[in-house]
């Protein structure tokens, strides 16, 4: 069984700024599971309440339709965190969470958690980020929806993921590569839709696939088409 250190939280984006004592003493609060490829986390709609924290690895938060339709929400890596919405409100979970490669995350119950963030002003003001970042998020994504077309959201999109990619000299590596199918779950489109564009997208040599990654190889050219786009779209 894997046993998680103060070294271990270092990692983690919520307890960085935390003196090593003080991580030593929340760890005790922190359970290891290590989680194979596609194996699930966390089920849409359960009860669960327990906080968890990414030390290595990457998952993905999903969310089924009635009618079966999948829509992915957010991909997710080292030193990221998900579950808290529910440990704070104590409301069923927003969304499904799955492994994507084989990960190891900690898991901490939403008692040690709120306890945390009254305890710690720095790890209240981590969750406050956090928060702040998933409002903004919500809302790019709902004026894209309301305002772009599919094109403009896929771009907008790749944008997103390459900002979580590795950088290798001017281009920026997404890996592991999302489907195509992931990509139209994201912007609410067809499979074939984000094949043709990134066709396009590679035919005018902004993309490239590689053996199990997509290269964004202008990103900043990237960039300008989705805010020409979006001024656009305001003006």
């Amino acid at each position: 069984m894997i046993q998680p250190t103060a070294e271990t939280l270092a990692g983690i984006e919520l307890f960085r700024e935390l003196p090593a004592e003080q991580r030593k003493e929340i760890v005790k609060s922190c359970h290891a599971h290590q989680c194979a490829a596609k194996q699930q986390i966390v089920s849409h709609a359960d009860q669960s309440t327990d906080v968890y924290f990414i030390v290595s690895g990457q998952v993905r938060a999903t969310i089924c339709s009635a009618s079966g339709r999948e829509v992915t929400f957010r991909d997710l890596g080292p030193g990221e965190m998900f579950g808290d919405l529910s440990a704070i409100d104590g409301k069923p979970r927003s969304a499904t969470v799955v492994a994507i490669v084989d990960s190891l995350v900690l898991s901490m119950s939403a008692g040690a958690y709120l306890n945390a963030l009254r305890s710690h002003p720095e790890i209240c003001m981590g969750a406050l980020r956090e928060l702040a970042g998933l409002v903004r998020l919500l809302t790019d994504r709902i004026v894209e929806m309301s305002t772009l077309g599919v094109k403009n959201r896929i771009h907008a999109e790749l944008l997103r993921l390459a900002q979580k990619g590795k950088k290798e000299d001017n281009a920026i590596v997404i890996s592991p590569i999302p489907t195509h199918a992931n990509i139209a779950s994201r912007v609410s489109t067809h499979r074939e839709a984000v094949t043709r564009e990134l066709n396009e997208l590679a035919h005018i040599g902004l993309v490239e696939r590689r053996s199990g990654a997509l290269v964004i190889k202008n990103v900043a050219r990237l960039q300008r088409m989705v805010e020409e786009v979006r001024s656009h779209q305001i003006s």
